[in-house]
C-alpha cells in the first residue's frame, strides 16, 4: 500500500484571476516565443478537461468503492473549473487576433478522432497519461522561484491554481484504469508514449501559427526556437527537467502517487483557505519555493 501523503480533493469555485482586456500581449517575461510555447499548451486545456471528465465517466458505473465514488466527482467538478478558467484566456487570445476559432475547431476534431479511434479503456489510459504530464507542470513551474519569476501575476497565479488542484487529483484516472478499467502495463506505457507526442506536437504547432499570427517570418521563429533551447531543454529546462519522474510512469509498479507532492503545496492551501484570494496564495507558495 502507497502510504505517502496524497492531499484531498477540493474543487475550488468562480476564482477571479483579473484576466481582463488589459493583459499584456507577452505575458511572460516580456518574450513572444516563452508565452506562445505555453498559450499553446494551455489552449487545449478546456477542450482536453471535457475529454478527461468524458473518460472517466465512461467507467463511473462500474465504480463500487465509496472513495473512489468521491474523487471522481471531485475530479470532474475541479476538471470542469479549469475548463471555465481557460477559456476566458482563449477568449483574451481571441481578442488579440489569434485565430482560436479555427485552433479550437481543429482540436475538437483531434479529441472526437481518438474518442472515436480508441475504445473506452484506452481512452482512459490516455487521460491517465495526460493527467501525470500536467501534474508534474505544477513541479517544473513552482517547486523553483526562477521559473516563473518573470510570468504576469494574474496568470500565475491562474497557473498556480490549477497546479495545486492537478497535484490533488492526479491519482483518479489512474485508479479508474488500473482497479475499474483493468487497463494493463503495455496499454499504459504506450498511452503515454501517445499522449507525450500529442503534447508536444500541439505546444509546437500552435505556438507556431500564433507566432505567425503576431507577424513573425519563417525564418524569426526558427531563431526563436533556437534561442530558448536551454529554456525548454537545458540542465534546468521546463521540459527536460521533468524527464525523469516522466519516464517513472513506465515502472510495472508505477502509481502517482510515489511521486511526493511539491513541498511548498501546503502553502498555497493554507493562504487560499484563510484569504479565498489565489493571487496572495501564489505568492506563498512562491515565497516557500527554493
Amino acid at each position: 500500500m502507497n502510504t505517502k501523503f496524497q492531499p484531498a480533493i477540493e474543487a475550488r469555485k468562480d476564482i477571479d484571476f483579473g484576466l481582463d482586456a488589459d493583459f499584456p500581449k507577452y505575458w511572460n517575461a516580456g518574450d513572444a516565443f516563452k508565452t506562445r510555447i505555453m498559450d499553446a499548451l494551455q489552449l487545449s486545456f478546456p477542450d482536453g478537461e471535457r475529454y478527461f471528465i468524458s473518460s472517466v465517466r465512461a467507467f463511473r458505473d462500474r465504480i463500487t468503492d465509496p472513495k473512489l465514488q468521491h474523487d471522481v466527482k471531485e475530479f470532474t467538478m475541479q476538471e470542469a473549473q479549469h475548463g471555465i478558467a481557460h477559456t476566458k484566456f482563449n477568449d483574451l487570445l481571441a481578442a488579440q487576433g489569434m485565430p482560436m476559432e479555427t485552433i479550437l475547431n481543429e482540436l475538437k476534431e483531434y479529441i472526437k478522432r481518438d474518442q472515436n479511434k480508441y475504445s473506452d479503456e484506452f481512452n482512459l489510459a490516455l487521460t491517465a497519461a495526460y493527467e501525470h504530464f500536467t501534474a508534474l507542470l505544477a513541479e517544473t513551474f513552482f517547486s523553483r522561484k526562477e521559473v516563473s519569476a518573470g510570468i504576469h501575476p494574474k496568470m500565475r497565479a491562474m497557473l498556480a491554481w490549477h497546479a495545486i488542484e492537478e497535484m490533488e487529483h492526479r491519482s483518479v484516472a489512474f485508479n479508474v484504469m488500473k482497479n475499474v478499467a483493468k487497463v494493463g502495463y503495455i496499454k499504459r506505457c504506450l498511452a503515454m508514449i501517445i499522449a507525450t507526442r500529442h503534447t508536444t506536437k500541439v505546444m509546437f504547432d500552435y505556438a507556431d501559427v500564433l507566432l505567425k499570427t503576431d507577424g513573425y517570418n519563417w525564418f524569426q521563429r526558427r531563431m526563436m526556437f533556437m534561442k530558448n533551447l536551454n529554456w525548454m531543454y537545458g540542465r534546468k529546462g521546463i521540459l527536460s527537467s521533468m524527464l525523469p519522474k516522466l519516464l517513472m510512469y513506465f515502472r510495472p509498479s508505477f502509481h502517482p502517487e510515489d511521486i511526493p507532492v511539491i513541498h511548498n503545496y501546503g502553502e498555497w492551501v493554507r493562504v487560499y483557505d484563510s484569504t479565498g484570494n489565489p493571487h496572495e496564495a501564489c505568492d506563498a507558495l512562491l515565497a516557500a519555493a527554493y
